[in-house]
């Protein structure tokens, strides 16, 4: 396969050329799953925190929406250096340090509300997303090398359900643990020492659940260190650290990394505002525990999706399909924002469902044929993933500006009509 202008050959005798050249390592693909369930519901559950310190901190939508921009802008800041380290390292020992940085963020929950600092929360939100970074560098390239090219949008797929099932499990156990309320006020109706007092102890059920997750995740990392020398075959192309960027000159990838950008940033958009829509009166009219709750039902959606199209992408056309859900995403969206009570309220959980397959199809399509460059392009996708800031910020000036949840969704759909266009410009494979 040609090379990208800029980028150094191998130095290695035995590269692997093509993808499609599988490294052998028995019983990985274990590993790489429950990797996808921890980062998935860790991700997940910005989606309570947002309305929680929303509420502690008296925030408008903008404000709010920068947990999901601090969070998302790590993949924008670490996923190059990641990809790196990565290839430095090796795809074991960079989940190790993965781990460890993820494990680092949840111990700075604990000076966050010890101080009641909005600010130090998002600082230990970027940490958190740093090392989640580190851990999809790893993750999505590895699971596509673990089996034939012709499987690998099933492949990723079924990996991606996993990643499905935690981010539908930690919402609803977040909600219980974070959103229950403390007291039978709210921040609104304080001020002074009292409005400090309540901030404190309203967000040490953040911390309790985050201490939870630290000490889960060093348990992890010490598991995959042991094994740390299981992998056998694992070749990567020397580059410079500005050398993945070359990739977006090739349209199938450029489109496909934009095509990311939009997904994510769509998907957290959505996720990120379905607990204060379903709390509105013309919508489902729910309590905020309850209305966090049913978050898992907008991720299970996504679940149910991916474990069904892990079987349909080696019946059909990966791109034809990714259009297909693309458009019912958009027809969701206008159901849901044209209507009200549980019409509303069902018609954008279900949203999850058309995201299903969306992430593992344009990733495994812009990524065809990149061979021993999967490092490089998995770091440029996950800088993609810096979508998943900006989109939700906007979404949220949006619905500042109209004083319209229902408003705002129109950005979502318009990434979902780009998405749209990439399944028909990519309905065929690729070539070298």
């Amino acid at each position: 396969m040609a090379l990208a202008p800029g980028l150094a050959t191998s130095t290695d005798p035995n590269p692997i050329e093509e993808e499609g050249s599988p490294i052998d390592a028995p019983g990985l693909n274990y590993f790489v799953f429950a990797l996808f369930f921890i980062f998935g519901g860790i991700t997940s559950l910005n989606d309570i925190i947002l309305p929680k310190l929303k509420e502690l901190f008296t925030l408008n939508y903008t404000q709010a929406m920068l947990i999901q921009f601090c969070f998302f802008t790590a993949y924008l800041v670490i996923g190059i250096p990641g990809a790196q380290l990565v290839k430095r390292i090796g795809y074991m020992r960079g989940a190790v340090v993965g781990l460890l940085t993820m494990m680092t963020g949840c111990l700075l929950f604990i000076p966050a509300s010890q101080t009641a600092t909005y600010g130090l929360f998002l600082l230990a939100l970027f940490v958190l997303a740093s090392g989640v970074v580190v851990v999809q560098v790893v993750t999505n390239p590895l699971i596509s090398l673990l089996g034939p090219q012709k499987t690998v949008h099933s492949r990723l797929t079924f990996a991606q359900a996993f990643n499905s099932l935690g981010t539908t499990i930690f919402p609803i156990v977040g909600a219980t643990l974070i959103l229950g309320s403390l007291a039978g006020v709210t921040a609104a109706e304080l001020s002074g020492a009292e409005l400090d007092a309540y901030r404190t102890a309203e967000s040490q059920t953040i911390v309790r659940t985050y201490i939870g997750l630290a000490i889960a995740l060093a348990v992890i990392a010490a598991v995959v260190w042991a094994f740390r020398n299981r992998l056998q075959g694992e070749k990567h192309e020397k580059s410079s650290i500005a050398g993945g960027f070359q990739l977006l000159k090739r349209p199938r990838f450029g489109y496909g990394a934009l095509c990311i950008f939009l997904y994510v940033g769509a998907e957290v958009a959505i996720g990120s505002l379905i607990v204060n829509y379903l709390m509105q009166g013309h919508v489902m009219g729910l309590a905020e525990q309850d209305a966090g709750k049913m978050v898992g039902y907008y991720w299970m959606g996504a679940l149910v999706g991916r474990l069904i199209g892990s079987a349909a992408l080696r019946l059909f056309s990966p791109g034809l399909i990714l259009a297909t859900v693309a458009a019912g995403a958009i027809t969701l969206l206008a159901i849901s924002t044209h209507t009200t009570g549980t019409t509303s309220g069902y018609s954008l959980l279900a949203i999850g469902l058309m995201n299903s397959i969306m992430f593992p199809t344009i990733f495994s399509l812009a990524c065809e044929k990149l061979g021993s460059k999967a490092a490089d392009g998995s770091g440029i996708i996950n800088i993609a993933i810096f979508g998943g800031a900006v989109v939700p910020l906007l979404t949220g000036m949006v619905a500042d500006a109209s004083g319209s949840l229902a408003t705002a969704m129109v950005l979502p759909a318009i990434c979902y009509a780009i998405i749209l266009g990439f399944g028909v410009f990519a309905r065929k494979p690729a070539t070298n």
